[in-house]
């Protein structure tokens, strides 16, 4: 259930919602990243997973 605070994913796994703490956690622990280089790629690409993901190997 996405509402459910326990839990560490993502509401919509295919977009990065930078404004929701547990998912910049899920997220960096996913692509093995800091926040800073996740902010740095939503940035630079937008919020589609996919597009974040092959930012972070090219980096």
């Amino acid at each position: 259930m996405a509402d459910d605070k326990t839990k560490l994913v993502p509401a919509d796994p295919g977009r990065i919602n930078m404004s929701d703490d547990r998912e910049i956690r899920y997220w960096t622990a996913k692509f093995g990243c800091t926040k800073a280089q996740l902010v740095s790629a939503v940035g630079s690409v937008g919020p589609i997973a996919t597009k974040v993901e092959a930012y972070l190997k090219r980096k």
